[in-house]
């Protein structure tokens, strides 16, 4: 991250802008920045509080709240909660924390609800194609094949009153990665609030929720740039914003260009060059809802605007792989709510 510019890069870049002085007079709050790198990605804290003491208890407290999630969501670590419940035995329901609880409902729920454009379950394909970034060969398409069995709706069931969970068949692998972030980003603003910090942001990686808009604005300026258009400002409050596309990762194997995006319908990765923007009250719903998006392509906005109200999209896309940048013609749409250039948009 460059922190003297205050731009941050994700998949895409989403640049967190912040141009006011770090303080003002004796009565107002002053401005506080913090980073730590949680979840493999910088997490930045923007806030503003009465004192130093005051504003490092608050950070301390929030990334203490993002490292205990990742314990709870990560893929990677072997000894979190979600590893653990992958590997449990098929049938026999687990007992998981609250936060597990949430996170797998809520991803259960738009999965429903775009179709299956968002699948938390599409691990075993993830993991398929992880390696094939690193190898520089695609996928057996056998293991593709063997890999779409175990995606789908029927993978893991959930009993919440009882905070149980029971995963289906062996091998199943949930994937949190399109939906933990932004869950967390939400959960770090929850933290800071019971500290007293009403005017914060939370940027994880591109992933960014905030409470209420820093003194004597009407909002947190936000500066998107998906590489496909011109970058744009949008002024946030009280809401979430999230961007999914392979403009930064993808890989080039056999003469095709693949992103880090996988279709859980085919199991293959998305080879279209697209990318999206979702605003949101929640980071959980903006993060996952830009997943769908890039793989939903042009059809992502009428699908998010008729089945999440109050949710606003923005797309681009190639429609075919161009032959080179100076050529390529980008699509795009966006729904009806979403914010012009310079305008506020809160949920």
């Amino acid at each position: 991250m460059n922190k003297l510019s205050g731009l941050c890069r994700a998949g895409l870049c989403l640049g967190i802008v912040t141009t006011f002085a770090n303080a003002g007079p004796p009565d107002e709050q002053t401005r506080y920045e913090f980073t730590q790198i949680v979840m493999g990605v910088s997490a930045r804290l923007v806030f503003f509080a009465d004192n130093p003491q005051d504003a490092h208890d608050a950070a301390r407290a929030a990334f203490a709240r993002l490292n205990e999630l990742d314990g709870v969501m990560s893929d990677y670590r072997n000894d979190s909660e979600l590893v653990h419940l992958c590997r449990s035995e098929p049938g026999e329901p687990v007992t998981v924390s609250e936060d597990l609880c949430r996170v797998l409902t809520l991803a259960q729920d738009i999965s429903r609800r775009t179709d299956g454009a968002y699948d938390c379950t599409v691990g075993p394909m993830v993991r398929l194609w992880r390696k094939a970034r690193k190898d520089g060969q695609l996928p057996d398409p056998a293991a593709i094949q063997a890999a779409r069995e175990l995606v789908g709706p029927g993978v893991f069931e959930i009993d919440a009153p009882a905070r149980k969970v029971t995963v289906s068949q062996a091998g199943a692998a949930i994937d949190l990665g399109g939906i933990g972030k932004g869950f967390a980003a939400d959960e770090a603003i929850r933290t800071l609030a019971t500290l007293g910090i009403t005017a914060a942001l939370v940027d994880l990686g591109g992933d960014v929720s905030v409470s209420a808009p820093p003194p004597g604005r009407n909002g947190w300026v936000v500066v998107v740039d998906d590489g496909n258009q011109q970058p744009y400002k949008i002024h946030l409050a009280h809401g979430a914003i999230a961007t999914s596309g392979d403009l930064e990762q993808h890989v080039i194997i056999e003469g095709g260009r693949y992103s880090h995006i996988v279709h859980p319908r085919t199991g293959m990765a998305l080879k279209s060059v697209a990318s999206a923007t979702v605003l949101a009250r929640t980071g959980a719903e903006a993060d996952a809802l830009a997943s769908a998006a890039c793989v939903l392509g042009p059809s992502a906005c009428d699908l998010i605007s008729s089945r999440f109200p109050g949710v606003e999209c923005a797309v681009a896309w190639v429609e075919e792989e161009p032959s080179s940048q100076a050529t390529q013609t980008v699509h795009s749409n966006r729904t009806q709510g979403f914010p012009g250039d310079g305008e506020l948009w809160t949920p």
